[in-house]
């Protein structure tokens, strides 16, 4: 087999286990009650301090604690898994994305939460 036929192979299996995976996760959370949200997989979440929001400008694979300029200390993986659960609960919340829009986009409007009208909208006021 060609290296690039193989290479496409490997690649798809890849996507297939990704979608997968997530079809039956999603299968679950219906069954249970559940809602599943999912994140952007670029968000920096490791990188980004739980504490101040600042985001580290590059962090290699290989540190596992990091400071940040704000004094705390993070455990790589404790501090991506709060800023998981926080983007998790602001989608959930309010239904904001958990990055920034691009300028091109922006409203000029925060995220605010998304409820369903009352039942006496709509109707005239006598």
């Amino acid at each position: 087999m060609h290296a690039r036929t193989e290479a496409w192979y490997q690649r798809r299996e890849r996507v297939n286990y990704h979608a997968t995976s997530v079809m039956l996760t999603a299968y679950k959370c219906a069954w249970y009650g559940r809602n599943l949200v999912v994140i952007d997989r670029w968000y920096p979440s490791s990188k980004t301090c739980s504490t101040c929001a600042a985001v580290a400008e590059t962090m290699p694979l290989n540190v596992q604690a990091w400071a940040c300029r704000c004094g705390t200390t993070h455990d790589r993986d404790v501090n991506a898994a709060r800023n998981i659960l926080t983007a998790g609960l602001a989608v959930t919340a309010c239904g904001a994305g958990v990055r920034p829009q691009r300028d091109s986009s922006r409203t000029g409007r925060s995220a605010t939460k998304q409820e369903t009208p009352g039942a006496t909208q709509g109707i005239p006021v006598l």
